[in-house]
């Protein structure tokens, strides 16, 4: 992790002015081309859900600036972010499910199995104390989403992005899954999240490749 020198970051006047509103998170929501990558975790018999998270993961540490979060004392830069996502518990409730990222996709998924196994046997909504090296996502798999604004905090400000993928849906020969992502405006503009977009679609693209 590193300290970004606000006297010097090239971005000091955009985060000053969108630092200093009321609410300062958009959210982008868009289209994915999944026909590639659904019918590849179908014939692998690997979780498309799990696949996901490492796609939205991977590519996060490819734009900085989904890596950059707001402190009381200042900006900083992680150099690895964690997944933190929602798994559903009994009674049609849902809980926090926190690991590690790892580039290996086969590890990837080992971890992810064993971490959502112990979440669902222990449903818990909380965060470790402290930790902003996440990145929040859920899924919603019987909506295609078109929109969607998460719930945060204000006071003190929350720059974790979140990420939401809805209803993957049969489109002529393919399939298409919307996916929304919401940041804080401070850090990210429309270009960064039109790049994160752009990453998670190669990697849909090239299944098998990673």
């Amino acid at each position: 992790m590193s300290y970004i020198d606000l006297n010097t970051w090239p971005r000091r006047k955009h985060f000053a002015l969108f630092n200093a509103m009321d609410y300062p998170h958009f959210n982008l929501c868009g289209e994915l081309d999944v026909s590639q990558l659904y019918p590849w975790t179908r014939a692998q018999d690997v979780s498309f859900f799990q696949t996901m998270i490492y796609l939205l993961t991977r590519a996060a540490h490819e734009v900085e600036e989904f890596r950059l979060r707001i402190r009381p004392e200042g900006v900083y830069l992680h150099t690895s972010v964690r997944p933190s996502v929602t798994v559903p518990t009994a009674g049609n409730l849902f809980g926090f499910c926190t690991f590690d990222y790892t580039p290996d996709f086969a590890r990837f998924l080992e971890q992810a199995t064993a971490a959502i196994a112990e979440a669902q046997a222990h449903p818990t909504l909380e965060d470790e104390p402290g930790r902003d090296d996440l990145l929040y996502m859920t899924s919603i798999p019987w909506v295609s989403l078109t929109s969607l604004q998460h719930p945060i905090h204000l006071h003190p400000v929350d720059s974790i992005p979140r990420l939401a993928w809805g209803k993957v849906k049969p489109e002529g020969a393919g399939y298409k899954l919307s996916l929304c992502v919401q940041v804080h405006h401070a850090l990210a503009d429309g270009w960064h999240v039109g790049r994160y977009f752009t990453l998670v679609q190669a990697l849909a693209n090239t299944p098998g490749t990673w």
